[in-house]
């Protein structure tokens, strides 16, 4: 695996929309901490731009994630917003220059495209934080993502949950958001969970949807080869007027109760304000007790 290399005070961190357009007012906390934190902001040439929902067109995002990938300056690549969008330009993206200079691409939710394909070509990613939710971040959320950019250790700590089954594990994470992970299920993009941490995480999905995910993650060999699982946060769930009788944690453990590694529940990264970096595609440290959860990275 490759893991890019740590950033420098004075480094430049680029900032692209993959997915749905953004604002510079609602840039601005983002810009303004990463300049704090000694970095230089560079936008996409067209992240600004508007098509309806997206940030420009998919030549236009496909141009400006092409552009940071290839310029050697740019040391980062930050994603602005999830949303919807990133599938689309995925197969538009020459990755060599980023094997020849390797750099962290950044950001969760709909991001989750890129951090399955980068895990496939054998390059590490951040799972974490994107700039339209910096305003709201926990401390512990956004220094998690300033000391992986500047390559100190990075360790995670949670509460116990009921459903816990306990135990430690060194593996590689990969993962990001479920339902991304469904829809790129036979594609180029697939994610490859054997003997690898698996991390996932969901918001305002159907619990029904919630166990064809699951059962197709089963149905595919996604679950059987885990070294562990790692659940975050699974909000904002919606219910049919007839239940469905499980909330989205007991379909989870549902789905792997016929297997035997470590999994923790309410782990705290995805779609919550306390949104913690994980670094994909990197050994990896978890211990489940039943006190606590701990993930360490080096």
């Amino acid at each position: 695996m490759i893991i890019p290399e740590k950033l420098k005070i004075g480094d430049k961190i680029g900032i692209v929309s993959t997915a749905r357009k953004i604002t510079l007012e609602e840039l601005s906390p983002a810009i303004k901490l990463l300049e704090n934190w000694g970095f230089e902001v560079v936008f996409g040439a067209n992240l600004f731009e508007e098509n309806n929902q997206f940030s420009g067109t998919i030549g236009q995002r496909t141009a400006d994630l092409q552009s940071m990938i290839d310029n050697d300056v740019i040391k980062a690549i930050l994603c602005a917003r999830g949303g919807y969008g990133t599938v689309q330009i995925i197969d538009n993206i020459n990755f060599s220059s980023l094997k020849k200079n390797p750099k962290w691409i950044i950001g969760y939710s709909d991001v989750t495209v890129l951090h399955s394909h980068l895990n496939n070509l054998g390059t590490a990613s951040l799972h974490a934080t994107m700039p339209i939710n910096f305003e709201n971040n926990s401390n512990e959320s956004l220094q998690s993502l300033k000391n992986s950019l500047l390559g100190k250790s990075n360790r995670i700590e949670c509460k116990s949950h009921t459903f816990n089954r306990l135990g430690q594990v060194d593996a590689e994470i990969v993962g990001g958001n479920l339902s991304i992970l469904y829809s790129l299920l036979g594609s180029n993009s697939d994610i490859d969970t054997e003997e690898k941490i698996l991390f996932i995480e969901d918001l305002d999905e159907y619990l029904y949807h919630v166990d064809r995910m699951m059962m197709n993650l089963k149905r595919n060999g996604k679950l059987a080869k885990l070294k562990g699982l790692i659940v975050g946060a699974m909000n904002d769930m919606n219910d049919n007027e007839i239940s469905f009788g499980k909330s989205a944690e007991e379909i989870i453990l549902e789905y792997t109760k016929e297997y035997d590694y470590p999994i923790c529940f309410g782990f705290p990264a995805g779609h919550i304000n306390d949104n913690r970096c994980i670094r994909l595609g990197v050994k990896s440290v978890l211990k489940i007790t039943e006190n606590d959860v701990s993930l360490f990275q080096e």
